[in-house]
């Protein structure tokens, strides 16, 4: 994973001529104001991506100062971003619902607060000269995956529905290859999320296959990826989680109304991500962050259920999730 360091420096300016001190008055209120502030850490999941725009305009457009919040966008380094969350190292994360729900059963204290992308966009991509158009195609295929057992549960789940056969695919660890150099070398397919990759590969001129896990199964249509916090910090500070889903959500509103704007504050901040790739991207995936839903954030305990229910019959999980607990929309401005 690449080193990204981002550094935002806030300058005070008070006027040392003020004739009747009101301009240093003025100042001071100013600094009292920003000591009032509470800071506060989240910690991404990855390097910066579209995923996380609504941060980035939430923290750019002043949507967390005017909740009282100071918040600083972090990295999460070797620990991972949940581990960083539940430990309370990090106040606050952006995770998956595929791990919170690893997570939960083996007793980690993870919470999801809202869904930053309401229907699941990944699925199998491959090289359109590869053939690959349906589960059935994997058959005698080599995937490049990252080494997680749910891998191979997610492709035998899809090939069972075309009678399909798991066995007869050749499964590898590619680690944190590119995709596009992966596919050309060592493997004939990889697990993707459309919406960055997939739309790499239209800027690129590379014709690609899609395998969505939603055209196959309504279980494997989950939130992916979630902002999360802890139990304990929803127990002794709720007033904080409340106040960072809000500007949070205005922030993801902002992005959806405003794909444009949106994406030139992601790349003021990450300023060695491809702009062009990052303007594309933000096109593609703001309409689906809120897509079918009430509102930003939205979660159902339905889909929920429904994936803890595809990870225990696929022998995943060791004991059922109570789904309820996992999540909650408390938060979400009404």
């Amino acid at each position: 994973m690449k080193k990204w360091i981002a550094a935002i420096c806030s300058l005070l300016l008070l006027s040392g001529c003020a004739g009747n001190g009101q301009d240093a008055q003025t100042g001071n209120e100013d600094a009292d104001s920003k000591q009032e502030l509470k800071k506060v850490t989240v910690v991404l999941d990855w390097t910066p991506n579209t995923n996380h725009t609504g941060l980035y305009v939430a923290k750019d457009k002043g949507y967390f100062k005017e909740e009282g919040l100071d918040v600083e966008i972090i990295m999460p380094g070797e620990a991972g971003a949940d581990q960083l969350t539940a430990s309370g190292k990090a106040d606050f994360g952006v995770s998956y619902q595929e791990s919170i729900t690893e997570a939960r059963v083996q007793g980690v204290p993870l919470v999801s607060i809202a869904a930053v992308i309401q229907h699941n966009t990944s699925g199998f991509a491959s090289p359109a000269e590869k053939n690959i158009k349906s589960p059935k195609d994997f058959e005698g295929k080599t995937y490049g995956g990252w080494g997680a057992p749910v891998e191979k549960s997610v492709i035998d789940s899809l090939m069972k529905k075309e009678n399909a056969d798991v066995d007869k695919v050749s499964i590898v660890n590619m680690g944190d290859a590119d995709f596009f150099t992966a596919v050309k070398r060592d493997i004939d397919f990889a697990w993707i999320y459309y919406g960055w990759t997939g739309v790499e590969a239209e800027l690129r001129g590379e014709k690609i296959n899609m395998v969505y896990l939603t055209d196959y199964s309504e279980k494997l249509d989950y939130y992916t990826p979630v902002l999360a916090t802890s139990e304990k910090m929803i127990a002794d500070d709720p007033d904080t989680v409340k106040a960072f889903v809000k500007a949070a959500s205005r922030g993801y509103e902002f992005a959806i109304d405003q794909p444009g704007e949106a994406a030139d504050i992601l790349l003021k901040n990450a300023p060695d991500l491809d702009s062009e790739l990052v303007k594309k991207s933000q096109e593609w995936l703001s309409p689906r962050y809120q897509d079918d839903a009430s509102r930003w954030g939205e979660q159902k305990l339905a889909v929920w259920e429904n994936y803890a229910d595809w990870m225990h019959e696929n022998g995943l999980l060791d004991k059922e999730l109570d789904a309820g607990k996992a999540f909650t929309n408390d938060y979400l401005p009404e």
